[in-house]
């Protein structure tokens, strides 16, 4: 199986330090829609591991999350492609949970769904957290630098951290 595992925020869609709380606030980043689908009709699996702090902090309800990742789905779908398994930690940063990244539970969560080893797998994130949780389950971490990634860039990143500019090039790097 070919499984490619994304953060959300600040990797498909636009992040805000105000928190996406709304299927408008919900913007996907130029090329990430048709990176996905394209890498979905190339028969990879794209899964999604996405903390989502603003459940617990009442910004927003499960029910908009899901319209958030309904939209996500119906605008891959439009190109040909699908989604695979989409999995959130709906935590606070001192709830204490196993799967709060940089915690490796919803990575864990997605190699049980689909029976799979993580080892090798390519976890693409732009923060410092998503790649902590990759080398947690020895998953190959990947640096894209839109959301927070230029941030995370600034500052010393794990060995062997692959960097690229954004989701549609690491897509054109594994249909190569």
């Amino acid at each position: 199986m070919k499984l490619l595992i994304l953060d959300r925020d600040g990797v498909i869609n636009y992040d805000s330090d105000d928190y996406i709380k709304s299927v408008d606030e919900w913007i996907p980043l130029p090329g990430a829609i048709t990176a996905i689908a394209d890498l979905s009709k190339a028969g990879w699996t794209v899964a999604v591991a996405t903390n989502q702090s603003g459940l617990a902090r009442g910004y927003y309800t499960p029910a908009t999350l899901d319209a958030m990742h309904q939209r996500l789905r119906q605008l891959v779908a439009e190109q040909g492609g699908e989604v695979g398994l989409i999995v959130h930690c709906p935590h606070g940063p001192d709830d204490g949970c196993a799967c709060r990244k940089p915690k490796p539970g919803m990575l864990q969560q997605i190699a049980a769904h689909y029976g799979v080893s993580l080892a090798g797998l390519w976890f693409v994130g732009d923060s410092r957290g998503d790649l902590d949780a990759a080398l947690a389950v020895d998953c190959q971490p990947v640096l894209v630098k839109t959301g927070k990634g230029e941030r995370t860039l600034a500052k010393a990143l794990p060995a062997g951290t692959l960097i690229f500019e954004d989701l549609a090039a690491v897509a054109a790097q594994l249909l190569h």
